[in-house]
Parts: C-alpha cells; sequence; structure tokens
C-alpha cells in the first residue's frame, strides 16, 4: 500500500496554525476523525498519548511522527500537517519539529499500512525531499512530490514486491548486517533501517538490514549471510534472537544510534572494533549507548524491581488474606496459621514473598551482566535476606550464639549491582584468554568466580548492612505523631508525580520494603504500605469526580471515560491518569499530588494498616482500620478533585 493511499487530501493541512505540542496533537487527530479513520477519537487519542508518555516521537530534522497502534482506528490511515515556525516537541537533537505525520494503525488486522509507513520514514530522511515538502502551494502539490519520491525510490511496483536486495560487492555477500527495532515496531524501527543502508551506500559498504517491526520481522537474515558478513549492528530498544549471531563481531546499541550515528557504527565493524559476540552470556559493548551513568543504574534497578513485583504482589496478598481468614483468640501469638485454611495461604504466600530479595538482587546484576550476573546476583541477594557474615559463621566454633540480623532491601539492593559489576569485571579480565577456552568463560570462570567473589563480599558487609537495617526499622518504629503524617503525606504525593514513573517506583519500592520489615508489635511498615496505596488509588478518581463536579472544564470524551477512570483508580492503577496528565500536565499533576499527599497523610494519622502491596479495593477487608482508610481516600480525591476543578479553564466546545 502506498503512501498517497493511506493520506488523503482532507487529512493533510499546510502552514497549520498551531504553537504547542497538545494543539499538534489535537489537530491531527482532528484529521483522523474528519476523514473516518477512528471510531473512537478518545480512545485514539489516549493511546497517542500513551505512546508519548513512552518517549519522544520527534525523531530529529524536524520530522514527529505520532502514531498508535489502537483498536479505535477502523481504517489505517496517516494525517499530517507544517508547521513552519516549528515545535518544541522534544527531539533527539533539541529542535523544534515542523513536519507531522500521525499514523493510525488498526490493533488487529492486516499491517498493510505498516510497508508504507516503512516508506514514509525512509524518504523523510532525505532533506531536499523535505524542503520540497514546505515549498508546496497547496496540497496537491505536496501529495504529488510525496507520490514522485516515493515512485522515485520504490518504482510502482507493489509493496510484495518493492525493494529487491542492494547488490552485493563482488559476489562477496553483504559486509555488514544489522537488525533494527523500537518497542513499537513503528516508525524508528524504519528509520534507523534506511540510515544504515543509505549510509552503507554512500561509503561503498553493502549493508542489509533487517526490521524487526510490528508487523513482524521482514527482510530477515539467512544463516548464510550472517556467516560471510564481517559484522552485525544490532540498533534496537527491544530484544531480538541474538542467538544465530554467536561468534560474530557485532554491536549492541540504542535505535536512536542507528539513525544519527550509522556512519559511526558501521566504521567501528569495519576496522575491527566490534566484539565478538557470545550467545552464551556476552554482553555487546556499546549497549549502554550514551546514555548517563546514573539512568543506566535507574534501568538496572527498575529490571530488578519489576521481576520482584510479582512475587510481592502475589505473596502479599495471600498472607494479607491468610489474616483475613484466620481467628485471632485461637492463638494470637499465631494469628495466620490458626486454621488450616490461613495457614495454607500463608505459607504459600510466604514462600513467594521470600523470594523477594533474592529475585531483586538476581535481575538487578543479570541486567548488568546478562545471564552470568543471574546466578551470583540471586546468592547474594539470599545472603544479605539471612544476614550470615564470617562472624555468624565462625560463632558457633567458638560456642557462641550466632548474632544473625538479615541486611535486608538494602542488603539486596547492593548485591545485585556488585554481583553485576563483579561479573563484568571478570568477563574483562579474561578477555585476553584464547580463544581455544573461550567456553570456559561461561561454563566455570563466570560462575565459579562470580559466587566466590559475592560470597566473600557479602559475608564481610552484611553485619554494616544488617546495622543499617535495624536502624531503618528502629527509625519506623519510633514514628508517630506529626512525623508519621509528615512521611504518610511525603510517599502519599509521590505516587502522583510521575504515576507509574521514577518517583512512584521510588514510593512504591520504600513502601514494600518497609512492609516486608514490618511485625505485629512494630506495624509501622504496615501504615507506610497503607499510606502509598492510598496516594496511588487518588489520581483516576480525583479526575473522575472532577469530570462530573465541573463539566465545563472537561470534554464529553473526558466525562464519558471517567467511570472506567474511578473503577481503575479503586483497582491500584494510578496509569489510569497518565493520559490526562500528559494533555495538561500543569494543572493535572499538581492538583493529584496534592490530593495524594493528603489521602497519604489522613491514612497514617488515623493509623491504618495494609499487609498486602497491591489490590485496591478487593484487600480492604485485610485494612487495619477500614472505614477510615475509605474516609482518607475519599478525602484525599476530592481535595484533589476541587484543586483540579479550580486551576482548569472551561473548555471549547
Amino acid at each position: 500500500m502506498r503512501i498517497v493511499d493511506l493520506l488523503k487530501k482532507d487529512a493533510v493541512i499546510l502552514n497549520a496554525g498551531v504553537s504547542s505540542k497538545e494543539e499538534m496533537l489535537d489537530t491531527l487527530i482532528d484529521l483522523h476523525e474528519k476523514v473516518g479513520n477512528i471510531s473512537d477519537r478518545a480512545e485514539f487519542k489516549k493511546g497517542i498519548l500513551q505512546r508519548e508518555s513512552e518517549g519522544a516521537t520527534a525523531i530529529a530534522e524536524g520530522i514527529c511522527i505520532p502514531h498508535s497502534k489502537n483498536a479505535a482506528v477502523k481504517t489505517p490511515g496517516i494525517a499530517s500537517i507544517t508547521v513552519p515556525a516549528g515545535i518544541d516537541c522534544n527531539a533527539l537533537d533539541g529542535q523544534p519539529s515542523n513536519l507531522f505525520f500521525m499514523i493510525a494503525a488498526p490493533a488487529t488486522g492486516a499491517d498493510l499500512h505498516l510497508e508504507a509507513l516503512a516508506r514514509l520514514s525512509s524518504i523523510l530522511m532525505d532533506g531536499s525531499f523535505r524542503e520540497k515538502l514546505f515549498a508546496a502551494k497547496n496540497v496537491d502539490e505536496y501529495l504529488k512530490a510525496i507520490d514522485e519520491k516515493e515512485t522515485e525510490k520504490f518504482g510502482k511496483e507493489d509493496a510484495a514486491q518493492e525493494a529487491a536486495p542492494a547488490p552485493a560487492a563482488s559476489g562477496s555477500g553483504y559486509r555488514i548486517l544489522a537488525v533494527t527495532a523500537c518497542p513499537t515496531g513503528i516508525a524508528h524501527t524504519y528509520m534507523a533501517a534506511e540510515a544504515l543502508e543509505e549510509k552503507g551506500k554512500e561509503l561503498g559498504i553493502p549493508v542489509k538490514v533487517e526490521t524487526n517491526g510490528s508487523g513482524g520481522a521482514k527482510n530477515v537474515l539467512t544463516a548464510e549471510e550472517i556467516a560471510n558478513c564481517e559484522g552485525i549492528i544490532i540498533a534496537a530498544d527491544k530484544n531480538v534472537e541474538m542467538a544465530r549471531f554467536d561468534g560474530k563481531p557485532l554491536i549492541k546499541t540504542k535505535v536512536q544510534d542507528g539513525i544519527h550515528k550509522s556512519q559511526e557504527l558501521i566504521e567501528k565493524v569495519v576496522n575491527g572494533e566490534a566484539p565478538i559476540y557470545h550467545h552464551t552470556g556476552e554482553v555487546a559493548a556499546d549497549e549502554g549507548g550514551d546514555e548517563s551513568f546514573g539512568h543506566q543504574l535507574y534501568k538496572h534497578l527498575m529490571n530488578g524491581v519489576s521481576h520482584m513485583l510479582p512475587f510481592v504482589i502475589g505473596g502479599g496478598i495471600l498472607i494479607a488474606l491468610a489474616f483475613l481468614f484466620d481467628d485471632y483468640s485461637i492463638d494470637p501469638s499465631n494469628f495466620g496459621m490458626n486454621t488450616p485454611l490461613a495457614a495454607v495461604l500463608k505459607t504459600a504466600g510466604g514462600v513467594a514473598f521470600g523470594f523477594m530479595l533474592p529475585i531483586l538482587a538476581g535481575y538487578i546484576a543479570m541486567s548488568i551482566a546478562d545471564r552470568p550476573g543471574l546466578m551470583p546476583g540471586f546468592v547474594g541477594g539470599a545472603i544479605a535476606a539471612s544476614g550470615t557474615s564470617f562472624s555468624s559463621i565462625i560463632a558457633p566454633f567458638n560456642g557462641v550464639e550466632p548474632n544473625v540480623v538479615s541486611g535486608g532491601f538494602i542488603g539486596a539492593l547492593f548485591a545485585g549491582f556488585a554481583a553485576g559489576y563483579m561479573v563484568l569485571f571478570l568477563k574483562k579480565i579474561t578477555e585476553k584468554m584464547p580463544a581455544a577456552m573461550d567456553g570456559l568463560r561461561p561454563m566455570l570462570i563466570y560462575p565459579v568466580g562470580g559466587l566466590a567473589l559475592i560470597m566473600v563480599v557479602m559475608f564481610a558487609v552484611n553485619p554494616f548492612f544488617a546495622w543499617l537495617n535495624t536502624l531503618l526499622a528502629n527509625a519506623l518504629g519510633s514514628l508517630g505523631g506529626a512525623n508519621a503524617v509528615v512521611l504518610g503525606a511525603v510517599v502519599g504525593g509521590m505516587m502522583s508525580i510521575d504515576m507509574g514513573g521514577p518517583f512512584n517506583k521510588a514510593s512504591y519500592v520504600f513502601g514494600t520494603a518497609a512492609l516486608a520489615t514490618a511485625t505485629e508489635a512494630s506495624p509501622q511498615g504496615f501504615m507506610i504500605m497503607a499510606a502509598v496505596m492510598v496516594g496511588g488509588m487518588v489520581p483516576p478518581i480525583a479526575i473522575a469526580i472532577s469530570s462530573w463536579a465541573f463539566k465545563t472544564k472537561f470534554t464529553d470524551n473526558d466525562r464519558a471515560n471517567a467511570p472506567v477512570n474511578a473503577i481503575m483508580g479503586l483497582c491500584f492503577i494510578s496509569e489510569a491518569a497518565i493520559p490526562y496528565a500528559a494533555g495538561d500536565p500543569g494543572h493535572v499533576i499538581p492538583s493529584c499530588v496534592v490530593g495524594s499527599a493528603v489521602a497519604g497523610a489522613l491514612s497514617m494519622a488515623f493509623k491504618c494498616t495494609l499487609r498486602a502491596p497491591h489490590g485496591g479495593v478487593f484487600v480492604i477487608p485485610t485494612i487495619g482500620n477500614p472505614f477510615m482508610y475509605l474516609v482518607a481516600l475519599l478525602v484525599g480525591s476530592v481535595v484533589g478533585a476541587v484543586l483540579l476543578g479550580v486551576l482548569r479553564k472551561p473548555v471549547a466546545k
């Protein structure tokens, strides 16, 4: 399917009078609605805003391609506007964007539109073509320029017959192979492929690129091509099949580098600077790209947290249910295990919850050092959880009772990062080993050396983390009055700052860490978890209430979606508020932060406790002081709703 088949005349505006990113998105969405590409404007806009929240769709060179693969799309299509003055859309090169194409892709069905999208991404890389688009005096000239460029590059054949492979150099095959992929598999995937292929032609180096898009892998690399090439470039922000590249020189980097650093990547491979990739666990150089060290640490941490959460949530909710179905009067000291059902639930939940710290540490280490880091990280996290140290091991030999205190969450964090970087160290110092001994590295050196190193380090530092964990537990145990209320306001408010982002995750992780250390004698950890959850429930509910109470401040579609938003808030799904926050951050985020802070503070003031790390209203029966917890939720939501209603301006009809 050709681009001009998807880009209708009525879906184009030249020299559009828009001055902000929000106006640009609304204008393009209006065009899709006008030509009948979408059936539900609100649903489609949510998809567009969700994609924008995941990363900028403004590529560079003034190009911006917002897109969504969405159930609201009934006909695949493209809408386009030009804005000569430019709009700040957080482009990769820091420059304003002035050429916009919005892709509407159906959630299911044929993916013919992806072929046209690949073409669009390719032809936009030509600067002279972009100038021709801006020079168009009317929409007909604009569409004609696109049609001519597409014909020039791809010919008039059907998409299924397009683009034969580039000629190989003197029968020797492609010198360089590449794979490009982005999380959505749309624009960046094809732009990186085009940049690499075009730069290869310019340098006289035959390059073949496999695009791993949402329509599946296209232009797939063959085993013969892989065997005969000089090296591989993986420009991807998601996982691709790597086993086939074992033993080949390979550079792994971000998809943006495929677009903007294509020459540098090609030259590195040709000059022999690409490290040999081993699928048994070797991590390719350049994997971090130009990311800051701080951002890399955050990514490693989030990898551990994301793998840990299912254990925390599943185990925590089963433990909470065990208390719900138990009889406290039978044996208060054994509460949670007094009845058969409670004992079953608490035992299973306890097993899952017990994996929390090893999983956290293991997947942090794996994020840093790939698979060789998993085992040392897992063991390091288990050692941190157990609190084992040199002194506790030696104590029985001296006739002394060992004093074992868990290093807790902080100890497991340290273990994960330590194990990951230790394995990287082992990789570095064994790089010069003879090639014949490469098999020893993943099978012997990494597991044995990694385990030995993390064992020595954690046995040595566990007493420090035990002291730190005890200090934190005592600090939480001493919380009361104003201090507790302030802490509740802080952790509750943080849940609304970015609704699923770093601040939200930091607050949630603090809550789960406090929950893991809480006891009947020291329930402050249960109180913190309660404040965290109520803070995360407020944003969607506050937005829903505000849309009902202040009808002139919200569109009809906003109000129509309010019931769903409220339900998601009651289920503790803060992310339901993201589309609203993305569309109006200056008003939505401050209002929700204040509302969540109020709810968190009230929850702490009322001494509400929560034994489950998730669940929303479904775990209300397990909450200590449930009625006042609902009061805290209602008050915080109303405060946020009123503040949002006051701050927002009436919307146009």
